[in-house]
């Protein structure tokens, strides 16, 4: 069996032995990371070419995985800045998926460190107050 796998932990596994083909497998993959909440709305996805060069597949196959998930909307593209996964089918959710992605690109930015940044957020949560119980 060959397989191949994104680096940096990204659970993306490639399958060269199976019937199913590659782009499949990538498209299929990105649909069960944002049905997990791994990939939340916002979060950039890696160019067609790095992700090709991460999984050892030619570009095109990434290209048609990226192009069959944009048309069922599951990601956007927005020119030269990237493909992003789109907001889903609640808007309150997508806008709070949203802001986590911008307050962790904000962290990162300013050097926070994760553990640091995780800690502010439920120093906030604490701070604001539940809404009251229907």
């Amino acid at each position: 069996m060959t397989q191949r796998e994104a680096p940096n932990g990204a659970s993306l596994p490639i399958d060269l032995s199976t019937d199913d083909a590659p782009f499949e497998q990538v498209r299929a993959g990105i649909v069960r990371g944002v049905r997990s909440g791994v990939l939340i709305a916002g979060s950039r996805l890696p160019t067609v070419r790095a992700l090709a060069a991460d999984l050892g597949l030619a570009p095109n196959t990434v290209a048609k995985a990226y192009r069959e998930l944009e048309q069922d909307g599951v990601v956007v593209t927005r020119g030269r800045s990237g493909t992003f996964v789109a907001a889903g089918d609640d808007p309150a959710v997508a806008a709070v998926q949203t802001a986590a992605t911008e307050y962790a690109r904000a962290a990162r930015r300013a050097g926070v460190e994760d553990d640091e940044a995780v800690r502010w957020v439920r120093t906030a949560f604490d701070a604001v107050q539940s809404p009251p119980a229907t």
